[in-house]
């Protein structure tokens, strides 16, 4: 059994985050984060893997999980959730340089620390999977209502969840309909894959978790902003994503100096159906810039 240590996180607006722990503290640290509606566990079949060669902290972020979840809008908004992984890697890494692995809104919300320039040079490596920043997903569907509408319809057309969570009602009643074991089942069933985590919170999270869509959407596409990456990019591209299309990569090379595409022919939550491939490209990313930072 994966052993862990638990540790609480203390933000800067006073929520405790849950966050844990794996492996040998003297090793190069590497940050997890979980999408939506998921927490840490979801890494469960990854850390085994990763944890030789690095230290691991995965939390659960604001809203899922054992972590707070506060009642305000305001609460989820990136700045704030840019503001906790900073907490994280102060108070569990010394404030060392970390290398940082997202899916999901993990992965979408941790653009807004990558592209911080006032945090370059604490990330050594991210590796993104499923979750392109809002601004650089923003500029993508403005250029293509004017180059491709029928196209932006297209793509648009596989997030037609993020318009429902918009909703009065209609999201946060979707969840209190939707137990954990049949979110495991749809799971399952999804990705081909007997092996998933139970998730006692789902349903809180996915209530929650809403509040990560209508806090930040409609902000950052309708404005978005230049947001330059500050470290070496992965993005791991699941072919197969029902959720997220691989049409995010066009523009993520406008913003990246230093980008790889890798890809996994895999459904949307690769790191449980596909766990060994997804580790493997955590880990020799994170490997080759941890050679690049010691040289």
């Amino acid at each position: 059994m994966l052993q862990e240590t638990r540790h609480t996180v203390n933000t800067s607006d006073g929520i405790k985050l849950a966050a844990f722990s794996y492996g040998d503290k003297n090793n190069p640290p590497l940050i997890l984060v979980h999408g939506y509606p998921d927490q840490h566990n979801i890494w469960q079949k990854v850390i085994p893997s990763l944890i030789a060669q690095f230290y691991v902290v995965a939390y659960d972020v604001r809203g899922a999980g054992a972590s707070d979840h506060p009642e305000s809008l305001k609460s989820y908004r990136l700045s704030q959730l840019n503001d906790d992984l900073k907490a994280v890697s102060k108070q569990l890494l010394d404030d060392k340089p970390f290398h940082l692995a997202a899916h999901d809104w993990g992965s979408l919300q941790c653009w807004e620390t990558v592209t911080d320039p006032n945090f370059a040079g604490h990330i050594l490596s991210y590796s993104s999977m499923s979750g392109p920043s809002l601004d650089h997903a923003g500029f993508l569907l403005r250029r293509m209502a004017k180059q491709s509408p029928l196209r932006m319809a297209a793509l648009l057309r596989h997030s037609w969840y993020v318009g429902a969570f918009h909703l009065p009602f209609i999201g946060p009643m979707f969840w209190k309909f939707y137990s954990p074991k049949k979110w495991q089942e749809y799971v399952k069933e999804v990705q081909d894959c007997s092996d998933i985590p139970f998730n006692s919170y789902v349903t809180k999270n996915g209530e929650y978790g809403i509040k990560l869509y209508r806090a930040n959407f409609l902000p950052r596409t309708l404005n978005p902003r230049p947001r330059y990456a500050q470290c070496p990019v992965q993005a791991i591209v699941l072919t197969e994503d029902n959720y997220v299309r691989p049409t995010y990569i066009e523009e993520m090379k406008n913003w990246v100096e230093d980008l790889k595409v890798v890809e996994i022919k895999a459904n949307h939550w690769a790191e449980l159906s596909h766990p060994e491939q997804v580790s493997e490209y955590i880990r020799e990313f994170a490997l080759e810039h941890s050679e690049r930072a010691e040289g």
